[in-house]
């Protein structure tokens, strides 16, 4: 499995002759030479490794995180007649090779074995004591995300990459390896919070790093059915502060390069959400307005689109990496999922969502407080709504569309009328390839 480990060292190389804000003693002429003794050395290279990293995440990565569920969940219709987009809106058997499906696993598996060398080499260095903590911290949580990602769409995941031929666990056990790495994160910043260096040369004002990994405490924790630590994580989030991804002339939007991007939009998103008519929003809705623009249009397969907005019609627009209200939601579906659960409170954390008109990020749905069936199941529909709406393209739409048991896909290709064509994607054959550990593909 060392594919993935020679092919993180070439990225980060080349990365840093781009990032590294000192000069060092390294031969540039011949990045496929580029080894971990090289990169973490110095405290300018494991910065500008980490730095890199982000980068990598939030371009390349997040590009797969969003678009390949939305395709899947109807949330976006394909405008392109790319191989790639096609397999996945048409659905059943999707070639091993389909480059989103090799691209998320390939790129989630690349920022987890960077996150672990920079934890493994971060205690070597004479640095601050708050610089390493934050090194170590934000580390966990880029290897958490990563593997958060993976199991929200395959149903198995690798979870190290050190090693030859990794083994494969469940998704729920790489939920819990997310979890355990986070809170791994919250004890280093426990022990030393982030230095004045670290703020300022990789959060740099734009990421709450202690708020994100509650936030991700929250979210895994939910989807591994861990409900009372979901709530308690998601209640430690402070909503009035917010981190984002930000984007420059170099590094764009990757949202807006598959929509806007030379005017050939690869997808474009679907009306309602994506979500069938018999989910009903109240007039008004600001979600809507917030996210698209009417357009009253057909793709190439009869689906209805819009055009986009939101966080993804600038070049340079921020991406929020979580939405305040998703603590909300999970609070919501927490209390309503638990062995006894507390309507009072699940409405309570709703109608925060549905009443919202002040978010950090202008997502306020603004409308009035939830006045439906209080029965567990109807709360549980009223949740998964506005979790499509107030999560629009933020790569949750499979995971939430199993996780609250929507109709199941058959094994058809171009069944246009499914919510959603696949329950988790094949295994790239990129890793079938160089790891004999690899399992059987999902049916479907």
């Amino acid at each position: 499995m060392k594919f993935y480990r020679y092919s993180t060292y070439k990225l980060m190389f080349l990365l840093i002759t781009v990032l590294a804000t000192t000069s060092c003693e390294t031969d540039f002429e011949n990045p496929n030479a580029a080894a971990s003794d090289q990169v973490f050395t110095s405290r300018e290279g494991i910065l500008a490794t980490t730095i890199g990293m982000q980068e990598l995440y939030s371009t390349s990565g997040l590009r797969y995180i969003i678009e390949t569920p939305a395709i899947t969940t109807r949330e976006a219709g394909i405008t392109t007649t790319f191989q790639n987009m096609i397999d996945l809106e048409d659905g059943g058997d999707i070639p091993n090779t389909n480059s989103n499906v090799v691209g998320l696993w390939t790129t989630m598996l690349r920022v987890i074995g960077i996150a672990e060398d920079i934890s493994a080499n971060a205690t070597t260095l004479d640095i601050d004591a708050g610089t390493q903590s934050g090194l170590i911290a934000n580390a966990k949580l880029y290897q958490a995300m990563s593997i958060g990602a993976m199991a929200q769409n395959y149903e198995q995941v690798i979870v190290v990459t050190s090693e030859d031929n990794p083994p494969f666990v469940s998704r729920t056990e790489g939920f819990n390896t997310a979890i355990s790495l986070l809170n791994e994160a919250k004890s280093a910043l426990a022990a030393n919070p982030v230095s004045a260096e670290f703020e300022a040369e990789v959060l740099r004002g734009d990421i709450d790093l202690e708020n994100t990994i509650n936030a991700m405490l929250a979210r895994f924790n939910l989807y591994a059915g861990n409900y009372d630590a979901a709530i308690s994580a998601a209640s430690e989030v402070d909503q009035t502060s917010g981190s984002v991804f930000t984007y420059d002339s170099q590094n764009l939007n990757p949202i807006w390069s598959r929509v806007y991007q030379n005017s050939a939009p690869n997808f474009k998103p679907r009306d309602n959400f994506g979500l069938p008519d018999s989910f009903v929003f109240e007039d008004g809705d600001g979600r809507f307005d917030f996210y698209l623009i009417p357009l009253d249009e057909l793709n190439q397969n009869q689906l209805p689109i819009e055009d986009l907005a939101g966080f993804f019609n600038a070049d340079t627009g921020t991406i929020p990496i979580y939405l305040p209200d998703e603590m909300n939601l999970i609070i919501a579906e927490a209390n309503l999922r638990k062995s006894s659960p507390d309507t009072g409170a699940a409405i309570a954390a709703l109608n925060l969502v549905l009443t919202d008109s002040d978010d950090i990020f202008g997502v306020n749905a603004n409308v009035s407080a939830y006045a439906g069936d209080t029965t567990v199941d109807a709360l549980l529909d009223e949740v998964y709504k506005n979790r499509r709406a107030e999560l629009f393209l933020t790569g949750s739409s499979l995971e939430d569309s199993r996780r609250f048991g929507r109709p199941e896909p058959t094994p058809s290709v171009q069944n246009f009328d499914e919510e959603r064509n696949r329950n988790f994607y094949p295994y790239p054959n990129t890793e079938r390839d160089n790891n004999t550990n690899t399992p059987d593909d999902p049916a479907i």
